[in-house]
């Protein structure tokens, strides 16, 4: 497949994916109503979506040779992009509303593209700082973060933990190094995953309550079942799937950036589904959020800085070069 292709797919992807990471917020809202915990909902998302992964992950891992390295970065994937990010963030809403906490979280491409410099030297330029700033300013006023809003200190650490989360996911997702296919880092990451929210159950860090009350959604009361397959179907299984094909094609940066759009499906899909209100505010943010990303793809379709033979030498070479 052409490059040009492979990233218009990738963006295709990325998209699919922001969009079905974005009904979680509407099928867990339903939920929360009836009586679950958020605790609750995301466990149950994480577990059930593990499940149906599990045959057709395991047949496919039986054509793959597992590395060390592919098992550790699975590991890592499930424990800290799965688990640590799901745990800080429903602590960080514990503390701090749900705005505040979901634009600490999505700071994580912040360091994202930090990690692209220290660990790759791919120095940010001027194009994909004023993306990451518009991007940013949009995602501010999509969450409305221009009212007042409590900010606790713990909530704070909280969303940061969960900023480290929504990083992790996104570099690793884009490991293509002796990397598994996307189906089988899915399943694993949810995997270890639902055994680690699992053990903070057992702990008493996640607390959980759930009913089998029916729900609304779409202004009709529906089973309790429907949101929970939603979200783990929908919300889980193609998320997840969708979300590492597309950061394998565009890179941790790039996708990062196209991940912010799960904001605004969220928005979206809680006017649809649960006729929360849209306002012209927040029309201009989803503006900006999107502005910022066309400008970091811009800047992604240039082509890299020429580096000549002699800028490239060390500065000792290049003097001993003019010397002789």
């Amino acid at each position: 497949m052409r490059p040009g292709a492979l990233s218009n797919a990738g963006l295709g992807l990325a998209l699919l994916s922001g969009a079905t990471f974005g009904t979680s917020g509407s099928f867990a809202s339903a939920l929360i109503d009836a009586g679950w915990t958020p605790g609750a909902a995301v466990t149950a998302r994480v577990v059930i979506a593990g499940v149906l992964l599990t045959v057709p992950a395991l047949l496919q891992l039986r054509r793959h040779r597992v590395s060390a390295r592919a098992a550790r970065t699975v590991l890592i994937y499930g424990a800290l992009a799965v688990a640590g990010a799901q745990l800080c963030y429903f602590n960080a809403v514990s503390h701090l509303s749900v705005a505040v906490a979901l634009l600490l979280e999505y700071s994580g491409i912040l360091l994202v593209i930090g990690w692209g410099w220290a660990r790759h030297g791919h120095r940010p330029r001027r194009l994909t700082l004023v993306g990451g700033v518009t991007a940013l300013a949009g995602l501010v006023l999509v969450l409305d973060l221009l009212g007042s809003h409590d900010v606790d200190a713990a909530g704070v650490l909280w969303g940061l933990g969960a900023a480290v989360g929504l990083a992790v996911y996104f570099v690793i997702a884009s490991d293509t190094d002796d990397a598994l296919p996307p189906l089988a880092v899915a399943w694993g990451g949810l995997a270890i995953g639902a055994v680690l929210l699992g053990i903070a159950v057992a702990a008493g860090v996640l607390p959980v309550h759930a009913t089998r009350t029916d729900v609304t959604l779409l202004d009709r009361r529906v089973s309790w079942l429907v949101p929970v397959l939603g979200m783990a179907v929908i919300a889980g299984v193609v998320a997840y799937l969708s979300g590492i094909a597309a950061a394998r094609r565009l890179g941790a940066k790039l996708a990062s950036f196209v991940g912010l759009t799960e904001v605004l499906f969220a928005v979206v899909f809680a006017w649809l589904l649960l006729g929360q209100q849209l306002d012209g505010v927040q029309l201009v943010g989803g503006a900006l959020v999107l502005s910022g990303i066309a400008l970091v793809r811009l800047d992604e379709m240039r082509p890299p800085a020429v580096i000549t033979a002699a800028e490239a030498l060390p500065e000792r070479s290049l003097a001993e070069l003019k010397a002789g």
